[in-house]
């Protein structure tokens, strides 16, 4: 088993490394960037409005509104990579990895919109009537010939596959962990209970997803960022500092600090980018699904609200965890603490002290629970593409019942099996978005001509040709 986790591993460095998904993540998303000419600056706030405010087009087609695509999109990415995955980056490769994340998160809202766009604008209705979309669908519906069936096929298999693994397992084992060791809860517990409650949301499908995540998704970044808050107004004077490092040290390494061994440049950008595109997930296609099942007059109304989504992830709920790291002083530290324990230690600092650990326990739990549920779609969907509407239900009982083994195995190995299929659903993702930017473009900008503000009503506005 050792052998085959060390192959496993070999597989992840490769995948993930310096020479295939993050140069294939980033050139993407500066592409579309490009191409888009800059749209996740332009119209961050039309379409923040849109989605947070107006929250819905009324009258269009779908399953549900803009903001519970938005809300069940945030569940999926919200997760202990916000927490974990973002001190990982940090204690790792220094307090540059933050701005590498940051860049990331830039240029990944230009690749959210666009898979987002491509979701809903070649959707279709499954044989329950449902709205079904997502990079399984569209890599073949706009890619014609035998490269967008392999693409899309590709997707689907890594999709259902990866969803029991970093959607599942690996999130319900993080809970489980946290709970044993803040509150003495035994696992077997802790599973169960997880298993009853995704079960129950799961047995609604995706209305029911989308109303459990619109009521618990704001709560659960609310609280995480109020904790947050008061760390860094406490350790305000250390903030101008603390962004000092940030900048600096993005481009020149970091030295040895207290307990931090030092690292290159070369290493801030590695794990500050791949950390921010796992925590994400711009370029992978996954949100692009739930995307496809929101009521929109319009695909690139949907794709600027999805994009949003990476906004929040990133550049808000990543860089309260990043900062409270570094301005508490806690990155020191990493050479004793790791992943969350390390946010914890940051959130410990000061007026909060043991609540701090509570606080990043309750929202480990909280993340992990809403990436369970955002996760479980993606994964049924890739499967109903595969083997037709009959796999929905299995499916779902499956992967509720599966929450019990994640609560009791150790780990190791899903993790890194896990962290290869997400590459590997990226890249039939990248690929199609590389092809099919001109079109993305084109129909972009004959919409936002017409609507530049995103004010238009449902019966004002035409739909793209099919």
């Amino acid at each position: 088993m050792d052998t085959f986790n060390d192959i496993v591993l070999k597989i992840d460095d490769f995948v993930w490394g310096p020479w295939l998904l993050i140069p294939l993540l980033a050139g993407t998303g500066l592409l579309l960037t490009i191409r888009l000419r800059g749209i996740q600056f332009t119209k961050l706030w039309p379409a923040l409005r849109l989605g947070l405010i107006q929250r819905k087009d009324s009258g269009a087609e779908g399953d549900i509104s803009h903001y519970q695509a938005l809300t069940t999109a945030l569940a999926a990415t919200v997760g202990v990579g916000n927490i974990a995955g973002v001190a990982t980056a940090i204690g790792v490769g220094g307090p540059g990895a933050l701005f590498w994340m940051w860049v990331t998160g830039l240029l990944g809202m230009a690749s959210k919109y666009a898979e987002a766009f491509l979701g809903s604008r070649f959707r279709q209705r499954d044989a329950k009537g449902e709205q079904f979309g997502g990079p399984q669908v569209y890599l073949e519906r706009a890619i014609k010939g035998p490269l967008g069936k392999v693409l899309a096929l590709s997707f689907a298999v890594f999709g259902a596959l990866a969803a029991f693994g970093i959607g599942n397992m690996t999130q319900v084992n993080t809970v489980a962990s946290q709970m044993k060791d803040t509150f003495g809860v035994a696992p077997l517990v802790t599973g169960l209970v997880v298993v009853g409650f995704v079960g129950l949301v799961l047995l609604g499908g995706i209305k029911r997803i989308g109303q459990v995540t619109a009521g618990f998704v704001p709560v659960m970044i609310l609280f995480y960022i109020a904790g947050g808050t008061i760390v860094l107004v406490m350790n305000a004077s250390q903030l101008p500092a603390a962004f000092g490092l940030v900048f600096s040290d993005a481009f020149t390494g970091t030295a040895a600090s207290g307990g931090f061994i030092g690292s290159t440049v070369a290493l801030a950008i590695q794990k500050g980018m791949a950390r921010g595109i796992f925590s994400n997930e711009s370029g992978m296609g996954s949100s692009a699904i739930v995307a496809a099942a929101a009521k929109t007059s319009h695909p690139v109304r949907q794709g600027l609200v999805s994009m949003t989504q990476t906004f929040i992830d990133t550049i808000i709920v990543v860089s309260f965890t990043g900062l409270v790291i570094i301005a508490s002083g806690a990155w020191q530290q990493a050479d004793q603490y790791a992943g969350a324990a390390l946010t914890g230690l940051g959130f410990s600092q000061g007026a909060l002290g043991q609540a701090g650990i509570y606080i990043v326990a309750i929202s480990v739990v909280f993340f992990a629970l809403s990436t369970v549920l955002g996760w479980s779609y993606y994964g049924e969907r890739c499967a109903v593409r595969l083997f037709g509407i009959k796999a929905q239900f299995p499916y779902r009982l499956v992967f509720t019942l599966v929450c019990v083994v994640g609560a009791m195995w150790e780990l190791d190995l899903v993790w890194n099996i896990a962290d290869v299929l997400n590459g590997l659903m990226a890249l039939p993702n990248l690929i199609g978005l590389i092809i099919l930017s001109g079109l993305i473009a084109r129909e972009t900008k004959a919409y936002l001509d017409q609507d530049p503000k995103l004010r238009a009503v449902a019966d004002q506005i035409s739909a793209p040709p099919q």
